[in-house]
């Protein structure tokens, strides 16, 4: 049965959270004196009214939260969130139609990095802050980050982890999740700063730093140029993008282990590490080889725009280096195998998560030995950890239903008037939170502002369906949900 005094404490006190981010945004819009003062005041006050109503609705609520009360909070928490978001958007008069607004802000939240701005640059630094904090708060998560903070506020919070977490394998640092979150959370700050400070050592300013820095390490893809990276023209820039960009799609528990923990070793034996490593230099590889001999690159500049893309696209960033519209067709191809796959699971990034590929090909493998050998018992294995028989039909089935999702809303696009290839790659990207598509018409240098009000709502529901793996949204929807 529902706890709707909880969902509603919950929710209030996540708006509360909001009207502060709000509020550090402000606070960079009164110290540059833009016009965007009012716009986040008249926020925040919103934010914060309909919050008190929320708080006060669920006062005397208990910390019980069932199953069902883990998912719809989570999915009602992205949504809300990205509502209250849009705020400063609209009521700026910088996207004043809401459709733009709410898909602008979702898109931020969900580190997808799909923009419907075609100049960035005339925004206000409040409202460019804005964009880059969505991203960064949505990093990992946004009822995680209240786990870290409020420890107290959810007395279900490891099924609130289990819907909000990525990837088929929950893992865990801490018996206390709070505890966890935290240390998650810490790590997560620290590769902030470090990325920061090396944009600035090499010239980036202040502004630029800190936020290239947040959409860099949430995977999300927000710039403060229309060029994104490439606004800079320095190669060292770009290789500490992609460097960046690459440790936050590893599995963030892993990197606390190996770096705070110093077992370095579970970092280096694992098996999706060592799948999403090879998966990258083979991809690379493979397009450097195609930019030398179809565009005359030269070898750096190959290399450096090959890694730079595959990386950005397989961890779901977004960024771009290079227009990639541009390049032979076949690196499309391998440019879109990296959408659907993503990175590691438990890290920033979107997409089917490399431990599920991983997962499948050793699936098929068994299938072929038992094949030959009938009566044979095959274990399925991943690193330690044995894959039971239940986890391999929850992959199947989150593959079928991750492809059918696909088709349908591909035709829908098409149906709708978009070319076949911008049809097939909108989808992978907003249900992979991966931001930029390959194309003639919206390619990964341009906005999606031209795309039907409709088709911008579907964009908006597949982000948010891939940030919280498909299934958590769809159960909300089916009739055994609401029956007591």
């Amino acid at each position: 049965m529902l706890n709707p005094k909880l969902i509603y404490k919950v929710l209030g006190s996540l708006l509360v959270i909001e009207s502060i981010f709000m509020t550090l945004c402000l606070i960079i819009s009164v110290y540059y004196s833009e016009d965007d003062i009012l716009a986040f005041v008249v926020s925040i006050l919103l934010t914060l009214i309909v919050a008190v109503f929320c708080r006060y609705t669920g006062r005397n609520a208990n910390n019980s939260l069932g199953r069902r009360d883990a998912f719809l909070v989570v999915t009602l928490a992205w949504s809300v969130f990205s509502l209250f978001g849009s705020l400063p958007y609209i009521i700026g008069g910088y996207i004043p139609n809401f459709t733009n607004a709410y898909f602008e802000t979702i898109s931020g939240f969900t580190t997808t990095g799909a923009t419907i701005l075609d100049d960035v640059e005339h925004l206000p630094h409040g409202i460019l802050f804005w964009r880059s904090f969505t991203q960064w708060i949505g990093g990992l998560g946004i009822v995680f980050f209240t786990i870290a903070i409020l420890p107290s506020l959810v007395g279900g919070s490891v099924k609130v982890f289990a819907v909000e977490a990525t990837g088929p394998i929950k893992t865990k640092l801490h018996p206390r999740l709070s505890t966890s979150a935290q240390s998650i959370w810490v790590v997560f700050l620290m590769l902030t700063i470090l990325c920061m400070l090396s944009f600035r050592v090499l010239g980036m300013g202040w502004f630029d730093s800190i936020n290239y820095a947040m959409t860099t390490i949430a995977t999300g893809g927000f710039s403060t140029h229309n060029d994104s990276i490439e606004f800079f023209r320095s190669p060292a820039m770009e290789y500490v993008s992609t460097f960046f960009c690459f440790v936050s799609g590893i599995n963030f528990i892993l990197l606390y282990r190996s770096v705070i923990n110093k077992e370095v070793k579970s970092l280096v034996n694992n098996s999706e590490v060592k799948f999403y490593v090879s998966a990258i230099a083979a991809f690379t590889a493979f397009i450097m080889f195609l930019l030398i001999h179809s565009r005359g690159y030269d070898v750096e500049r190959a290399f450096r725009c090959a890694v730079y893309q595959v990386v950005s696209f397989i961890t779901t960033t977004g960024l771009f280096n290079d227009d990639a519209a541009q390049w032979p067709h076949v690196t499309w191809i391998v440019l879109a195998v990296c959408m659907f796959m993503g990175a590691c699971a438990g890290s920033t990034s979107g997409g089917f998560k490399s431990i599920r590929c991983l997962m499948l090909l050793k699936v098929a493998s068994n299938e072929f030995k038992q094949m030959l050998h009938p009566k044979a018992v095959l274990p399925l294995k991943i690193g330690d950890t044995n894959i039971s028989m239940q986890r391999r039909v929850t992959l199947l089935s989150f593959l079928t239903v991750y492809c059918l999702l696909f088709l349908f809303c591909a035709f829908t696009m098409t149906a709708m008037g978009i070319d076949n290839t911008n049809a097939i790659t909108i989808t992978l990207s907003t249900l992979g939170n991966v931001g930029p598509t390959l194309g003639t018409e919206i390619g990964p240098t341009m906005s999606w502002n031209d795309l039907p009000g409709v088709a911008k709502w579907i964009c908006s529901v597949l982000m948010l369906m891939g940030r919280l793996e498909i299934f958590s949204v769809i159960v909300i929807f089916t009739p055994q949900f609401w029956k007591e």
